[in-house]
Formats: structure tokens, sequence, C-alpha cells
């Protein structure tokens, strides 16, 4: 009798991917707690049937026993030496029995859960539900490692499987149960602390968490530093001269001064002087290196400021386009191609896409260059397009990110952009001045992605010793001003560089302070905006907006009172 093979897939799409890649779409499908594929084939070189299903995320969850779930009878000191039960997460108890069935009388078991920690570890879950001894890893259980859904990735995962790893599976059993009793404990204490002292607090359970409260300190943070901000005036110094008919603004080099009496004073010596003489004249040829690979943090950054798409949207549209294998696993933490790379087939996958078909074929006929070498943290390769899409198969939101998928991934193979930078000193009175003039030689990247070129100022022709006369020196008043509140892509910044969350996690703790009120987010009037974030694309009625792809501020700001509190 023909061996039979299971095996078990993170999600149902991506089980239909993988059987249907592996059968040839010769397969039969029927109803179960998750579908489940069925077809022949051959494993490890014998004829076998195959049956293939899916969990939906994890199997099982953490929590204390029974007897430590009243908060009054229990102290939440108790909780760090409590004993902890893993038992199947309530909505999704069917899947345990559901595995358990499947795997009755199958030979092997191949585990095609998400590449991550998070996967090593639902791999045990699913090993523990199936009933298979785990000392059979190596000879009735395999893992398949694969970064997208495509039909290549899929036959090459199958032909290369190797082990789970436990000592990953355990690391995320640590955390899970570290996050629960830190969590727990710190939360019954300081709801019961709090609500206590603070009637009108709004919230009925004041949470804590490992990862949501430093989220949450860094708003505190910048909140503190706002409302503290005390202004003060400066002055500066706006020369003007006349060449060529063009009037052009020179720049000061003390740039701005706090003391208006000194302020004036240089003012008279330059006017006294009147003349500017040209001291020194730089021309040089510089460039503007492209972008290395795409990783998780930094596509919700993008989506955040520039597509008005909140992380934990993003996420979720990012995951739907790599089950749909639209792009290549989004949750990477490394930004630097393996050596192995295939980026001509990724290339010639985006050609026939009128957006960037022109791009697309210079790079393939001219020759591409490969990506500058990033950060390879081990884990994926950037998140790359793997195929072609169209806005009418995949929604307004999930194009948009797609799209910028792609045009990041084409960036990475283009050429830097070259570019002649022309800087001019001037001396009068004592002081120096300076202007800058930029000419584009080359877009290289810039050309598929606009909003990162380098923008042409064109200034006169000078000679060293050439002399011109002042047309005017103005003063410039100011005044120093607070940062502004902290936005989703600054907090995932800071997150990623303190070490807060994962990038599969990081969504989840800026969404958990939103949901549960400690901050609030606001969008700010788009007045002036442009000049913030250069020229921006407006929709048919002239506004800014989200439907338009323009940045959408979603700031952050604490709203409870306990901002406010002494420190206990």
């Amino acid at each position: 009798m023909a061996p039979k093979v299971l095996m078990v897939a993170e999600k149902p799409s991506i089980a239909l991917s993988i059987a249907s890649a592996l059968s040839g779409g010769r397969m039969s499908t029927r109803k179960g707690s998750t579908d489940v594929h069925e077809f022949e084939g051959v494993f490890q070189g014998s004829h076998a049937f195959f049956k293939v299903t899916s969990v939906i995320g994890h199997v099982l969850s953490v929590d204390f026993p029974p007897a430590y779930q009243n908060w009054e009878g229990t102290d939440p000191m108790d909780l760090f030496s409590a004993p902890v039960l893993r038992s199947e997460c309530n909505p999704k108890a069917h899947i345990r029995r559901h595995l358990a069935q499947e795997a009755r009388g199958c030979t092997y078991l191949v585990l095609w859960l998400d590449c991550d920690r998070e996967g090593e570890n639902i791999c045990y879950e699913v090993i523990d539900c199936t009933g298979i001894p785990e000392n059979e890893v190596g000879r009735r259980i395999f893992r398949a490692k694969f970064s997208s859904v495509t039909e290549k990735d899929i036959l090459d995962a199958m032909n290369n499987l190797v082990l789970p790893n436990k000592d990953e599976a355990l690391a995320v059993d640590a955390r899970q149960e570290i996050d629960l009793k830190v969590g727990v404990a710190f939360t019954r204490f300081q709801t019961r602390y709090f609500q206590g002292k603070y009637g009108n607090l709004d919230a009925r359970v004041i949470s804590y968490g490992p990862c949501q409260t430093p989220t949450l300190g860094f708003c505190v943070q910048r909140y503190q530093q706002i409302t503290t901000f005390k202004p003060e005036k400066f002055w500066s110094l706006k020369t003007y001269v006349i060449k060529d008919g063009n009037e052009i603004q020179l720049e000061w080099d003390r740039k701005k001064l706090f003391d208006f009496d000194v302020t004036v004073m240089f003012q008279k010596m330059v006017a006294s002087d009147g003349i500017l003489k040209v001291t020194d004249i730089s021309v040089k040829e510089e460039c503007k290196a492209r972008p290395s690979g795409l990783n998780t943090v930094n596509l919700l950054k993008v989506a955040s400021s520039a597509l008005g798409i909140g992380p934990q949207t993003a996420m979720h549209l990012a995951e739907r386009l790599y089950t749909q294998g639209f792009i290549s696993y989004p949750r990477t933490e490394s930004t630097a191609y393996p050596s192995s790379f295939d980026f001509r087939s990724a290339l010639a996958a985006l050609v026939h896409n009128p957006l960037w078909t022109n791009d697309v074929r210079a790079l393939l006929d001219a020759g591409f260059v490969k990506p500058k070498q990033g950060h390879d943290a081990g884990d994926h390769p950037p998140i790359t397009p793997m195929r072609l899409a169209t806005e009418e198969t995949l929604g307004t939101d999930a194009w948009r990110l797609y799209q910028y998928i792609c045009q990041h991934f084409i960036g990475t193979v283009s050429p830097d952009c070259r570019y002649m930078r022309t800087s001019i000193e001037f001396a009068s009175g004592g002081e120096a001045f300076h202007c800058v003039g930029y000419r584009v030689i080359s877009k290289g990247f810039t050309s598929i992605m606009p909003w990162l070129a380098v923008s042409e100022n064109n200034i006169p022709a000078f000679k060293k010793g050439d002399t011109v006369s002042i047309h005017k020196v103005d003063i410039y008043e100011g005044s120093t001003s607070p940062p502004d509140y902290l936005s989703e892509s600054e907090l995932i910044s800071l997150m990623e560089k303190n070490g807060i969350g994962t990038d599969a996690s990081i969504p989840v703790h800026v969404n958990n302070i939103c949901e549960r009120n400690y901050v609030q987010c606001y969008s700010p009037p788009f007045e002036g905006i442009d000049k913030l974030f250069g020229a921006l694309k407006l929709d048919d009625t002239g506004k800014v907006g989200k439907g338009a792809g323009m940045p959408c501020f979603l700031c952050l700001h604490p709203t409870s009172q306990l901002f406010d509190m002494p420190l206990l």
C-alpha cells in the first residue's frame, strides 16, 4: 500500500497553493474543519497518497489554571511562580481534532508553516496534535522552508525538506509564558491601584504589556516634550543679490542667532560693505544611492507615512498579497538579497505593467545592477513582487501597497541617481554666505521612485573673485517650536531602534494602545504639507487625501489622565 503523507500549512489559502503546485491542479477537495486537498504523487522516490490541510494560526494558547483566575483571591506576585496551562484556542478547538483525525494512518508529516519563529512554534503544536512522536523528526516528520507560494518556490521547498527547529519553538514558548505572567500580574496590580484613586479613568482595565508599555512610553515622552516646551525667539539674516535678472537668496553660514542686537550688528556690517565677493566655488558629481531591499518595518513606515494605511491594516494586506502569490513572505528583517536570487526572472514577471514597463525593459536590455548590500538577518529575502497583478484584482489599498513594493524592488536593481552639486561661497562685512545648485545627470532609480528625486536648482554662473552688489539684507524673526505628536511611522522607527516587538508584532502593539484608548489618532490639516514633503499629487478636487495616496498623519498622543499622575 502506498504511504500516506499529511502536509499542514498555516492558512487554508496556502494549503490550496501548495496542493495546486504539487498536484499540477489534479486533486480533489473535501470539506473539514479546514479544507483537505488530496492527490497522488511521488514522495522520497516512492508512489504516495497526499493530503494537504491547514491550521488557522496558533492551535494552542497559554493561560493560568482556574485557581489563579480570581483577581481578589490571588496576589499578583503569586502569578510569577504560578503554573501555566497549554490548551486549545477556544475558537479553534476543532483544529486539534481535525489534525488528529487526518493524521490517522499517515506515514509522513510535512510541515508547511510560515518560516519564522512563530511558524516553528506552530510546527510543534501540529506535531502534538497529530500524535506522531517528536523523536520521529527526520524520519517521519519534515519541514518545508519557503519564502513565497509560487509554484517554483513550493517545488524547491518540497525537494529540499529540512528539520523543524525545536530551539526556536521553545523560545516562543518562553516568550509566551513571560508575556502572560508579566502582563497579567502588572495589569491586575496597576488596575486595582489606579482605579481606587481616580474614579473617572477612561478604562475599566489598565493593561500592561512588556511591549505595549514601552510603545506607549515613547508617546508619553513626546507628549511631555510638547507640554513642557518653551518657545524661544531667534533671528537670521536673509541676504539677496540680483544676477542675470534673477533674485537669489543666500544662506547665512551662522544660520540663526538668539540675540537680536547681535543680529542687527551683523546686518549693519554686511549692509555697510554692500558688496559680496565670491571666495570659493565647488563643483562635484555626487550620487544618491538606490535603496536596499524592502523589509517589514520599512514597508509599514512607508504605508503609514506615505500611503495613509495604518501598520496593522498594511500587515493584513501584505499577508493577503503573499497568500495569493503576488509577493514573497512579508515578515522579514532582511534588506539583503541572497547571492542566488534570480533578479532577471523577478523583473520579467513585471514587464507587462504599463506603469513601469519602460523602466523594466530598459533594465532587462541594458542590464540591471545588483542591490546594494543590506542587512542579512538570516530569515527571509526582502519583500519582493512575485507575479503581476492589477488594481481590479486586488482592490484599491492592496493595489497601492503592491504598487509600492514593485516600484521599490525595481528601484533596488536600478542605477544610482547621479547629479552635479555646485556650491558658491560669498563673503561680505566679515560674514560668510553661500548658495547651492543641483543638476541631475542621470535619474537612475528615481525614475521609478520619483518621490525620492533630487530637486534641480539651477543657479547663475559665477567665477572665483567675482563681486556682486547686495540687493538687500533683511532680518528674519522666527521662534523655536515643539516637536509634533508622534506619527505611526516615527513610533515604528523608535520601536525598531530599541528592539521593542518584532516585525510581525509591531503593528499589533501600535494598534493595542489605540484600541485601549491610551492614545488617539488624528490627522492634522494638510495646509502647507507640500513644504514638508515636497511636491504632492492632488485629487480631482485639488485636495490632498488618502484617496490620492498622500501622506496621512496618523499621529499618536496620550489621552489618559495617568500620564499626569505622580510616579508610584
